[in-house]
């Protein structure tokens, strides 16, 4: 057993976040925190504009990667009996895994995932720019001095890609499903820690205790599975993912302000040498961000976001697949570019018909990104050895399934200068709107 692992009952050497979260920390493991890369962390924020809305939603990355780490201790321990578990890991991918924990948000820079979703060239994903931090950094000699892993091991975890050949297969397979799957380790620590950061109840509402205790390997595929007495914890932990996308991650003020930053980072994208930018942390990006913008069209979009006085879009209108399926059919996970031509051609058609003058980045279309965030493909292992899928024995698993709640809760809306939201809105009803959206819609290729 990993001395990380053993250390979990022990009250010596401890780091505490909230919510009074003991985590133990050994000396190797205190010697990666105290890295350039991971210290990082500590000042780039989990959430971007979530805090906008939302005061206390201030947390870290570092804060959070601490909490996945103990996680991953703790489903360590939940297999520590297991002989199946033990045959098919050893040492080397136990401390592989507690790493790819601690270090799985390395890669982000700040407003990372809005950034992503924009899909800019050029751009190479998070997962890969940890794999440049890993064997670019103090981490390595970290690695190289302290463990029996190496980086090829902790990048294999991290991203899927091929692992080294000496690694167990079985093992490897079962430890990546923990680290990325319908219920990982990620998102155990994520929803409670934003919730609770966020001031809202609907990520804590899970039995987190509970479904680690029942965590089982499935016996056909080898992946992470639950026993049948964890399934209640496990659909109470999909609903809540579906409510904190509800009444925290696309909450319609959090999404104009993600708008804006994505048009801001859309114009200014050459002029402040984005890729250079994205090994800063949030203040040093902010900064130079703002910089960036003097002058320029994008400057009103960047202070009403990072200036004295918070200035943000207003909603216009929005739709999704039960109002106004059309629209959300013709604009959800369409390319950003088309999405910015679009919503110039609409602020044309707008001028046009209103008299009103309107600029190109006035309006601002934001739509769900073609990534869908839901995965509930998690198999329930019953005492009589049978298996069935989450969504077989859960009517609330099975409705977001079937109706798949991108759809729901990311609405396709329209953000508007609040300024010339009132001007327009004397003259447009949201049938106006919807009629405009779709001319504007077939104008762009």
């Amino acid at each position: 057993m990993l001395p990380e692992v053993q250390s979990l009952h022990q009250t010596q050497s401890l780091v505490r976040i909230p919510p009074s979260q003991d985590v133990p920390l050994s000396g190797r493991v205190r010697r990666l925190l105290d890295t350039e890369p991971i210290r990082r962390l500590a000042s780039i924020s989990q959430l971007g504009m979530v805090s906008l809305v939302y005061p206390g939603a201030n947390h870290s990355r570092w804060e959070h990667s601490i909490g996945v780490f103990h996680n991953a201790l703790q489903f360590l321990a939940r297999f520590e009996g297991d002989s199946a578990f033990q045959q098919m890991t050893n040492h080397r991918l136990q401390e592989a895994f507690v790493i790819a924990a601690l270090v799985h948000d390395l890669g982000h820079w700040p407003f990372c995932h809005p950034i992503e979703d924009m899909g800019l060239e050029g751009i190479q994903s998070h997962e890969l720019r940890a794999q440049s931090w890993l064997s670019n950094s103090d981490l390595a000699g970290c690695l190289n001095s302290d463990w029996e892993c190496c980086v090829e091991d902790v990048v294999a975890l991290l991203t899927g890609s091929d692992k080294p050949e000496d690694l167990d297969h079985r093992g490897y397979h079962f430890l990546r499903s923990c680290i990325s799957g319908p219920v990982d380790i990620d998102k155990l620590d994520y929803l409670y820690r934003d919730s609770l950061h966020a001031g809202v109840p609907y990520g804590q509402n899970f039995d987190k205790t509970r479904l680690i205790s029942t965590l089982c390997i499935h016996p056909d595929t080898g992946g992470l599975a639950i026993g049948e007495k964890g399934k209640t914890a496990a659909e109470m932990m999909v609903f809540a993912r579906y409510v904190m996308f509800s009444e925290v991650y696309w909450h319609h003020a959090v999404r104009a302000a993600t708008a804006m930053l994505q048009r801001s980072v859309f114009l200014l994208q050459n002029r402040m040498d984005l890729d250079s930018s994205l090994r800063l942390d949030d203040p040093a990006w902010i900064a130079k961000l703002r910089r960036a913008s003097e002058g320029s069209v994008a400057e009103p979009l960047v202070e009403g976001l990072f200036g004295a006085r918070r200035r943000l879009y207003k909603r216009a209108v929005e739709f999704n697949v039960v109002e106004g399926a059309e629209i959300h059919g013709a604009i959800a996970r369409k390319p950003y570019w088309w999405l910015v031509a679009t919503s110039e051609k609409l602020a044309e058609r707008v001028a046009k018909s209103t008299g009103i003058a309107i600029h190109a980045a006035d309006l601002l279309i934001d739509a769900p990104p073609a990534k869908l965030e839901v995965d509930i493909n998690l198999d329930v292992v019953h005492r009589d050895g049978q298996v069935r899928s989450l969504r077989e024995v859960s009517p609330v698993a099975a409705a977001l399934a079937d109706h798949q709640f991108d759809n729901y809760v990311k609405r396709v809306r329209l953000f508007v200068r609040p300024d010339l939201l009132t001007q327009i809105n004397t003259k447009f009803t949201k049938q106006h709107w919807a009629s405009e959206i779709l001319e504007a819609c077939q104008t762009v290729e």
